[in-house]
């Protein structure tokens, strides 16, 4: 469809632009053809109005012959033989609207005076078609660069999807393999405790499983889902696990890329209270600043160990997940001091999924 009947209100404007031609018509009749103000109007109008639709059949021709990929000569060939043509049926077009106005009273001889201006006519015609001719490639130019960047963010939605999977699918099996040990060690020790380890675990399978298929869950889920993580290891601690949380009722709703938190318990657990023999308790803030949640795990950890192995494949994950989701608008922070382990993460605080994507 052509971009003038593509949207309402364009015809319109696009008549209104050729508003001043219509002005400069009607004195040109008026000088040169000796017309006065009423004739002169009545011929330029119409002819105006010609040239306005005639020149919007220059956007299929363009169509056909884009500048970029057709042979210079041949498309300049095809749009001057086709400037000829339309001047040509604007010409005559006013001829036979003149000849039918001679006919009316005050409009004797009119179509004399007009067969006088034909030839400027028609090599006016040529111009005003060419002009019509670039202006089209303009438009065709615009809407290719538009169509590119909608291309161009599609594909960085696409690439940004890809990775966020990428990056589930290297956690999942992290959950299975450290769950699966937990019970495995219960098992011999002691088998009650194992049992009931086995039944918690099978409710966070779960709802984790049922967490990472989805795009995002609500901070409250993700919430609940570390609680009933940190359930099962409480199973396997007893008193060495102890947990505090600090959670504003208003981040509830505040949507983030499924299991974000997973990593970070889980480390607070592996490279906290597993290696302490008096254990001690994580703790969890949600909190929620003007249209920004600050989220933040804190465990004890040991003093004397100060790069715990394996703990920075978890923070490297969840950086990624921040920066693919916010880009620069999230951010992550690591705050170790003595005897304590502080990883806080903020976000923003948008609870509209149409509303995601990198700042």
């Amino acid at each position: 469809m052509h971009p003038i009947f593509a949207k309402r209100g364009r015809l319109a404007l696009y008549l209104i632009g050729w508003a001043p031609l219509a002005l400069l018509f009607t004195a040109w009749f008026a000088l040169r053809g000796g017309l006065d103000g009423w004739q002169a109007a009545a011929v330029a109008l119409p002819l105006t109005l010609i040239a306005a639709y005639s020149s919007l059949a220059a956007w299929y021709l363009c169509q056909r012959f884009p500048v970029r990929t057709s042979p210079p000569m041949r498309a300049l060939g095809a749009h001057l033989m086709a400037a000829a043509m339309s001047s040509g049926l604007w010409v005559f077009l006013g001829w036979s609207w003149t000849t039918l106005l001679a006919k009316a009273p005050g409009f004797s001889g009119l179509d004399e005076r007009f067969y006088d201006l034909q030839p400027t006519l028609f090599a006016l015609g040529i111009p005003l078609y060419l002009t019509a001719v670039g202006v089209h490639y303009v438009i065709l130019a615009s809407e290719e660069a538009s169509a590119a960047e909608s291309r161009a963010i599609g594909l960085r939605l696409q690439a940004r999807e890809a990775e966020l999977k990428a990056l589930r699918s290297q956690l999942d099996p992290h959950f299975l393999f450290n769950s699966l040990n937990v019970v495995g060690a219960l098992a011999g020790s002691d088998p009650a405790a194992a049992r009931r380890m086995a039944l918690v675990l099978a409710e966070f399978l779960r709802r984790s499983l049922k967490a990472g298929e989805l795009e995002s869950v609500p901070l409250g889920e993700e919430l609940a889902l570390a609680s009933s993580y940190l359930a099962v290891e409480r199973v396997r601690f007893g008193d060495r696990l102890a947990v505090s949380e600090d959670v504003d009722a208003s981040v509830a709703e505040v949507l983030v890329p499924p299991l974000l938190l997973q990593p970070l318990v889980e480390n607070a657990v592996r490279h906290g209270i597993a290696e302490l023999l008096e254990g001690g308790s994580i703790h969890i803030v949600a909190r929620r600043v003007a249209d920004r949640v600050l989220v933040s795990i804190e465990n004890p950890c040991d003093p004397d160990r100060r790069a715990p192995r394996g703990h920075g494949v978890g923070l490297r994950n969840v950086a990624a997940r921040l920066a693919a989701r916010w880009g620069g608008a999230a951010s992550m922070a690591v705050t170790p001091s003595e005897g304590r382990y502080r990883v806080a993460i903020e976000i923003p605080a948008r609870s509209d999924s149409s509303q995601q994507g990198t700042e």
